[in-house]
């Protein structure tokens, strides 16, 4: 598996390696956010953040003609202590975390009716997941949903996104001083499903963020999490992993923002691919300010192509204002399965079909770890083996 790196000394053919006050780089965070759908023109596919996007198969999200007529099933199971809550836009905690910096989440904002706002108490240490169940049940729906965490509370959040129709929303995290949250995230639509989401996280002074995306489901889901620091000490780890088969479009587009000292950020995301026009976008943007002195971030992007056929998008990029950080760094890699690595496992009298399926586990089993919800990751496993199933056939 071919794989490219850069520091920020350079910059590598994958991705950008800019220090902005030297070269004039413009930042991809400099474009201005706004919660009016008039700011931001309807896209054509030439712009940069579209360009991989496939635009006629977001069934109108992106142009307004897609009308909140549908309907969406959630369910949402909370510990005791927790609370959960519908708001109106003019509530102070909407848009705290992250105004929407595109077109998708502006009309995903402007068309909602009611905000979810799920509150976790301050001290409190949860022993079971806050659970949210997302079923769709066709045409197009909008959606936000706020999670407030209080300080030095420690929680898991699991949102599960099942069924059918167009989705697009906004969520967003508050995530308290010393506070510490683990996100999974879980795209298991049905095939002729689009999702597409903001994600915004603010994460205040030495607490922990952890997001496990995993996307398996849809014709199209396009994910676009954002992370800043509103305090220094702050950790933010994503990892995500995506099986993309024959004609779906998966795109994950992250972009972390150093705005305070001594933060640190890690990202791993890895997809395996197959079928005829299987597409995987990945692109990873961070930001390290000025004022992020002592910056300790890196990210990973790895892809497996399984058969013929499918492609894959990898960009990850770093933008460093400062030169007084610990480190910054990035890979990405693309490649299909290894010959040795098969040889090894047939030769010793493990049969192909099977030593492919050892090879897949292994290659997500780091990121599967991350999870920490046991029903999820059976799950998971469970929805890995039958793809691999049906790569195999």
């Amino acid at each position: 598996m071919a794989e490219a790196q850069s520091m920020p000394a350079g910059a590598g053919p994958g991705g950008a390696v800019a220090v902005a006050g030297e070269s004039g780089v413009a930042t991809r965070m400099s474009a201005p956010p706004s919660y009016d759908v008039a700011d931001f023109p309807v896209p054509h596919g030439r712009e940069e953040e579209w360009r991989f996007t496939p635009l006629e198969r977001l069934r109108g999200l992106h142009d307004g003609t897609a009308a909140a007529a549908g309907s969406i099933k959630v369910d949402v199971t909370a510990p005791e202590g927790v609370t959960v809550t519908t708001v109106g836009r003019e509530d102070p905690r909407v848009g705290k975390a992250g105004v929407p910096v595109d077109r998708l989440a502006a009309q995903a904002y402007s068309s909602f009716e009611k905000a979810t706002v799920v509150s976790v108490p301050a001290e409190a240490v949860l022993t079971e997941p806050v659970r949210l169940a997302l079923h769709g049940e066709g045409g197009a729906t909008f959606g936000h949903t706020v999670f407030e965490v209080g300080a030095f509370a420690e929680v898991v959040l699991v949102v599960d996104h099942t069924g059918e129709g167009l989705r697009a929303a906004n969520v967003e995290f508050l995530v308290g001083e010393g506070a510490k949250v683990t996100f999974v995230s879980v795209q298991d639509w049905a095939d002729t499903a689009v999702h597409c989401s903001q994600h915004s996280v603010l994460i205040g002074r030495n607490a922990s963020f952890k997001s496990v995306v995993v996307t398996f489901g849809g014709d199209l889901v396009r994910l676009h999490p954002r992370v800043s620091f509103a305090g220094p000490g702050g950790e933010a780890e994503m990892y995500g992993l995506y099986f993309t088969a024959d004609g779906q479009h998966h795109e994950h587009r992250l972009v972390i923002d150093h705005t305070a000292p001594n933060c640190r950020s890690n990202v791993a995301y890895k997809g395996a691919l197959q079928g005829e026009r299987a597409h995987a976008v990945w692109v990873g943007d961070v930001v390290i300010r000025t004022q992020a002195t002592g910056t300790d971030t890196y990210e990973l992007n790895r892809n497996l192509v399984l058969t013929d056929g499918a492609r894959v998008d990898s960009v990850p990029n770093l933008e460093i204002e400062t030169g007084e950080i610990v480190g910054a760094g990035h890979a990405s890699a693309t490649g299909r399965f290894e010959d040795e690595q098969l040889f090894y496992l047939m030769a010793r009298g493990i049969p192909a079909a099977e030593a492919r399926r050892l090879v897949v586990r292994g290659f997500f089993a780091e990121l599967v770890q991350q999870i920490g919800v046991s029903d999820v990751e059976e799950r998971l496993i469970a929805k890995v083996e039958a793809e691999l199933e049906a790569s195999i056939a």
